[in-house]
C-alpha cells in the first residue's frame, strides 16, 4: 500500500513550494478581508477556495473525470463571479489600490511622463468654500462636497450635471438650498473649480456607523473607501460639519477648525501627500 506522503505527491515539497502556499494563502486572506461580510460575494469566493482544495485532492488521487469536473466548475465559477459581481470586485480593488498608495504613486508618474500638472485649490477658493460650508451650517443646510486628489471623479460626475464654475461661497450656499434642482447628491471639486453637481456616490457596505449619521454620511464613507478623495458633509439635521477621508469621520467643531482643516489640504497636495 502507498504511504500517504507518495499519494499526496505535494507533500513532499521545497522552498519554492513553500512560498508559493504563502503568497496564495495571502490573496486569499486579502481578498477574503476586503469583501464585507454581509455581501454574497464572500459566499461565492468561500465556496470557489473549497472547490480549489478539493480540486488538489483529486488531482492528486490521479481522479481523471472529478479533475475535468473540477476544473470546469472553477472556470464557470471564476467568470460568473466577474460578471455578477463586477461592481463589488472593482470597488474592492480600487480600494485595495488606494489603501497601497498604489493610486497616487502611479497617477504621479503618469503626470510627469504626459507633463500633466495636478489642480490644486488656493487659498481664496479655500476662504469661500470655508464660508460657505460655515453659512450652510448655521442655517442647516445639508451638503455633500468631495475634494479630488489623484483618484479620477469622472465616473461620479457622469451621474450628474457636469458645469465649470470658480469656486464661490454664494453659488455653493444656492446650489444646496432646499429648492434647488441640484441640491440633492454631491458636488465635485477639483482645483478652485466647481466641477459637477447632483452627483451620486456609492454607499458603504459597513455596519458600524453610529445610527446618528445619514444617508450623505454614508454616501462619503463609501467614496472615500473607494478613492483617495476628502468629503466635507453639512448635517441638515443638526447642521454639524463633518470631514470624511478613507473612510472615517472626524467633526469640525467650529469656523477655526474648519479653515486650518482646508489650509491642511492645501499644503497636502503642494507636497504631494
Amino acid at each position: 500500500m502507498k504511504s500517504l506522503v507518495s499519494i499526496f505527491g505535494f507533500l513532499s515539497f521545497g522552498w519554492a513550494d513553500v512560498l508559493d502556499i504563502l503568497m496564495v494563502a495571502t490573496i486569499i486572506f486579502f481578498l477574503i478581508r476586503s469583501i464585507r461580510a454581509d455581501s454574497t460575494v464572500l459566499n461565492i469566493v468561500l465556496v470557489l477556495v473549497a472547490l480549489l482544495v478539493l480540486q488538489g485532492v483529486v488531482s492528486a488521487l490521479n481522479m481523471r473525470m472529478m479533475t475535468v469536473l473540477l476544473n470546469t466548475l472553477l472556470d464557470v465559477g471564476v467568470l460568473a463571479l466577474i460578471i455578477l459581481f463586477q461592481p463589488e470586485i472593482r470597488h474592492m480593488l480600487n480600494r485595495l489600490a488606494v489603501q497601497s498608495g498604489l493610486t497616487r504613486r502611479t497617477g504621479e508618474l503618469f503626470n510627469r511622463i504626459m507633463g500633466i500638472k495636478e489642480e490644486k485649490m488656493g487659498s481664496e477658493s479655500a476662504e469661500e468654500l470655508g464660508e460657505a460650508v460655515r453659512a450652510m451650517s448655521a442655517e442647516k443646510t445639508g451638503a455633500l462636497i468631495v475634494l479630488q486628489h489623484k483618484s479620477s471623479m469622472e465616473e461620479y460626475m457622469n451621474t450628474g450635471d457636469r458645469f465649470e464654475a470658480d469656486i464661490n461661497r454664494r453659488l455653493i450656499t444656492n446650489i444646496f438650498f432646499k429648492n434647488s434642482p441640484l441640491h440633492d447628491g454631491a458636488m465635485i471639486i477639483i482645483g478652485d473649480h466647481i466641477a459637477a453637481a447632483r452627483c451620486q456616490l456609492p454607499m458603504t457596505n459597513r455596519t458600524d456607523i453610529p445610527a446618528h449619521y445619514g444617508m450623505r454620511h454614508r454616501a462619503a464613507i463609501g467614496l472615500t473607501e473607494d478613492t483617495d478623495a476628502d468629503v466635507l458633509v453639512v448635517s441638515e439635521e443638526t447642521g454639524n460639519v463633518s470631514f470624511v477621508r478613507g473612510g472615517e469621520i472626524t467633526t469640525v467643531n467650529d469656523v477655526k477648525e474648519l479653515r486650518q482643516l482646508l489650509s491642511s489640504l492645501m499644503m497636502t497636495d503642494e507636497e504631494g501627500d
